[in-house]
């Protein structure tokens, strides 16, 4: 039906057809679908995600703590496959009732940890890195952490879906959240010209937690959107998206747990260091093809 045609009914039911390329990961209702426990790897931080933003934004966090020398920072990654409906196990949802990626669990304290700001807090604060013992400083920087868990949602399920999943292309909600999109990218533009970071000169966990949304719309590498935003244009964006990029931790933690791209950026689980240099996909596929 025309946008202009529709008629909202008076009463909402669900149609799960209607939903598009992404309509199976989304229900009006919460709980598990099915049952089946999660795998356990033998370190106590137990990841379960899938390399989106919101999970990249946790693997490049600790991939950090590594390089830094926080070895009690060793992980596993586990796949969740968000298309397959992984989310909706009964052991998934035991970890998070919302049946969203990512979801740590620290088998050290005995934590449950979802929703992507509160981990990299938690992370933060567990390790004393990455955050600013300052008030101040520690301030700005969760200033930028909420700013970027509340504005995320317009670029992803907004821009993102209507411009790039929505089964049918409709002008007025592109209209609508692209003017958001680049009202969103010119606040960080603006902070970026008169700090090296987000929030101060000392790279932290608002970086971590902004770069894997809005450092890869920067790069162009987001919904096939580039010359749609004229994300050139945003200088300063530009040049901390690439600063950030040439980080070999941001380089490692990026490709964990991701499904798609090309295959030497794709490392679907990661349980010890060496699975950067053994297990990424275009190494499997050599090895089979041999």
């Amino acid at each position: 039906m025309p946008m202009a045609d529709y008629i909202p009914p008076k009463t909402w039911t669900w149609d799960a057809e209607s939903g598009g390329n992404w309509a199976s990961i989304n229900r009006p209702v919460a709980g598990a679908t099915h049952d089946a426990e999660l795998p356990v790897g033998r370190h106590p931080l137990q990841l379960y995600s899938m390399g989106t933003p919101n999970g990249q934004k946790v693997t490049i966090l600790l991939e950090e703590l590594l390089a830094i020398g926080k070895t009690g920072a060793e992980y596993d990654a586990h796949l969740i496959r968000i298309g397959q409906g992984d989310q909706f196990s009964s052991g998934f949802v035991a970890l998070n009732p919302n049946s969203k990626i990512p979801v740590l669990l620290d088998r050290e304290t005995g934590s449950r940890v979802f929703e992507s700001g509160a981990i990299l807090l938690y992370l933060a604060e567990k390790f004393g890195a990455f955050l600013p013992e300052d008030a101040a400083a520690r301030t700005e920087v969760m200033n930028w952490l909420f700013w970027l868990q509340g504005s995320a949602p317009y670029l992803g399920g907004g821009f993102g879906h209507f411009y790039a999943y929505a089964p049918e292309k409709f002008e007025y909600p592109i209209n609508r959240f692209t003017m958001e999109v680049k009202r969103q990218m010119d606040v960080l533009d603006r902070e970026l010209a008169e700090h090296r970071y987000l929030g101060g000169e000392e790279y932290t966990i608002a970086d971590i937690v902004t770069w894997p949304w809005y450092g890869n719309l920067a790069l162009g590498n987001a919904y096939d959107a580039g010359t749609f935003l004229d994300v050139g244009s945003y200088k300063n964006l530009g040049r901390w998206a690439r600063e950030i990029l040439a980080r070999p931790a941001v380089q490692r933690g990026r490709i964990v747990n991701r499904t798609f791209g090309p295959l030497n950026e794709q490392l679907h689980e990661r349980h010890e260091a060496s699975d950067f240099d053994t297990n990424t996909q275009d190494k499997i596929a050599a090895g089979t093809d041999a």
